[in-house]
């Protein structure tokens, strides 16, 4: 895919920090060649972090692989991730690379301490297996996961009006139900479900069952109804993506569609979509850059309406 020719810098922490989203999440880092040089090194460094906690709590490594539960203890991973970090915030001396990044990328852009600290709250809540009975419970799972990622990805953009920290947590919401969605089963094989379970009961599905390959119709049902739930916070989304420099807008809607597309592949595919994992390929991200580039010029013409309603949507916490 072609996009905006730059030179990364070549600092160590950003070239590491580079790899690992490189080799964490194709669809973010083919997003994210569309900032400018400095957002996207900011980006990286903060990603960096964010996936090595994920894989510190889960037993991984950049999403693979499976924990021995044997000699893994979440528990205590998720408390020594809790004392690193606050040591970094307090501006202690870093061994570790991953915290060295997320320490200068914290002080560079003036990132609220208490974001990082919601993240590892999301983290808590699968060490402590949280159930989720409501959509609200789910919700709340989605923004300390996802959503106060897009905040603090709102803050290296240099976007802080609460306004459109609101909407860029909406994305992260949508990017996280997506996920959900998308991972239902494998997800549920290990003990995770993060659909509600009100819903599942609705269906006629239980936690013990929903994965069982006879209940696929059931099972899609409820998928689509927690896509039809994204799809309201997508639509939000696009009032914060018209309030960012128009590079960030870019890169910031070219992840929107990417994710997006990855809900309609799911619709798309039916009963089915659990038989190989949804991905999107090279093409598809090749045609959501040039729409993300699209939406992104778009939104600042006269008279372009975007200002999406938020009635009724997830209220984040503030500080």
């Amino acid at each position: 895919m072609s996009g905006p020719a730059s030179v990364e810098p070549t600092d160590d922490l950003v070239a590491l920090s580079r790899q690992i989203i490189q080799k964490g999440s194709k669809s973010f880092a083919a997003a994210a060649r569309f900032f400018d040089r400095e957002t996207r090194a900011s980006a990286y460094l903060l990603y960096a972090w964010c996936r090595h906690c994920d894989d510190v709590i889960d037993g991984q490594e950049l999403g693979f692989g499976i924990a021995n539960t044997a000699t893994h203890d979440p528990v205590s991973a998720l408390t020594r991730l809790q004392q690193t970090t606050a040591d970094a915030l307090s501006g202690a001396l870093m061994s570790e690379p991953v915290f060295a990044a997320f320490q200068r990328v914290v002080a560079k852009h003036a990132i609220p301490h208490h974001y990082p600290l919601e993240l590892l709250d999301g983290f808590a809540m699968d060490v402590r297996e949280r159930r989720y009975e409501t959509l609200e419970d789910t919700l709340s799972y989605c923004y300390h996961v996802a959503g106060v990622v897009g905040v603090m990805m709102s803050c290296i953009m240099g976007e802080r009006a609460e306004e459109t920290l609101d909407r860029a947590s909406d994305l992260g919401i949508a990017f996280q139900l997506t996920n959900i969605v998308r991972d239902i089963v494998p997800d549920a094989a290990v003990g995770r479900v993060y659909v509600p379970e009100a819903w599942l009961a609705e269906a006629g599905l239980s936690r013990e069952t929903l994965a069982l390959s006879v209940n696929r119709e059931a099972l899609f049902v409820v998928a689509q109804r927690m896509l039809t739930t994204a799809e309201a916070y997508y639509a939000s989304s696009e009032a914060g993506v018209a309030r960012l420099p128009v590079r960030s807008a870019w890169a910031v809607a070219t992840a929107r569609k990417v994710y997006r597309e990855i809900g309609q592949e799911v619709l798309r595919r039916g009963p089915a979509a659990w038989d190989s994992r949804v991905s999107t390929s090279k093409r598809q991200k090749i045609w959501s850059a040039l729409s993300g580039g699209g939406t992104a010029l778009g939104a600042r013409l006269p008279g372009h309406t975007h200002a999406a309603p938020r009635t009724g949507l997830y209220e984040r916490p503030k500080a």
